[in-house]
């Protein structure tokens, strides 16, 4: 191929926003020659490259905006550590069946037993998939909802939280509400009903929402569009969190009994 009709694919590469095939043509050339491909195997090969590229830069934007703490996966939580965790509930889940139906999710259980790993790395998922996805704890959701109230600018802020297809909403239950608070949740909930999925982590029973937000009829309200649609599960176990503190602490017991002996 001359040069003359190399430098027009990539200009018209870059005119098409297709800025992978504009960097890599030589290479896509090359491979080309190399395994002798025709004319058809050759542009799938160039389409589906510049797919993929295109889609991890979705993907990568996507998450950047989410807010989450991390991007860890289910592969990275060790659920032999919580053996009355049932892995196959979780999996499914990690199905995004509950994303398609717009249905919500609840991992209940004390802190440090992986509630928001697992949370996230089903939003992990669900952003791989296309939906979108956005990350925050209650409080800080209340505190920007109260603040934006405070200026006139509540319906757009509530926005934030009623667009994504998937809403996670974390450490429900850490700190009561006001009832002013808990109605702003209330609000979010309601907007966000059979519309949108709401994965949340909690480590209150439902039976104690009336506490969390200060009003039991209002708590009900909120379990009651919560629960219509939605997988519940429990994860009752020992805390991850401990567990490292505690092997950090016996390595450093056998460190100073090493350099006694020593």
């Amino acid at each position: 191929m001359s040069e003359l009709v190399t430098a027009r694919i990539r200009t018209t590469a870059t005119r098409l926003e297709l800025p992978h095939l504009a960097a890599n043509l030589a290479g896509h050339l090359a491979r080309a020659d190399a395994a002798q491909m025709g004319y058809l195997e050759f542009l799938d090969l160039v389409l589906e490259e510049e797919h993929a590229v295109k889609e991890e830069r979705r993907i990568r934007h996507a998450l950047r905006i989410s807010k989450m703490p991390h991007h860890k996966t289910l592969d990275d939580y060790d659920f032999s550590y919580q053996p009355t965790l049932d892995p196959r509930k979780v999996k499914d889940l990690a199905s995004l069946a509950f994303a398609e139906a717009k249905s919500n999710a609840a991992l209940l259980g004390p802190p440090g037993v992986g509630k928001t790993h697992i949370a996230v790395a089903l939003a992990v998922a669900a952003c791989r998939a296309g939906y979108s996805i956005y990350f925050t704890t209650l409080d800080d959701m209340v505190r920007q909802l109260k603040a934006a109230d405070t200026i006139g600018r509540l319906t757009s802020k509530m926005r934030a939280y009623v667009r994504p297809h998937v809403l996670v909403l974390d450490e429900v239950g850490y700190q009561p509400l006001a009832r002013d608070e808990a109605n702003l949740v209330f609000q979010m909930i309601s907007k966000r009903y059979e519309k949108g999925s709401i994965l949340l982590t909690s480590n209150k029973a439902f039976s104690e929402w009336g506490q969390v937000f200060g009003d039991e009829v209002l708590a009900t309200a909120i379990l009651d569009r919560l629960l219509h649609h939605c997988e519940v599960i429990a994860i009752n176990g020992p805390s991850y969190r401990l567990k490292n503190r505690l092997s950090a602490v016996a390595d450093a017991a056998l460190e100073a009994d090493a350099a006694v002996a020593g």
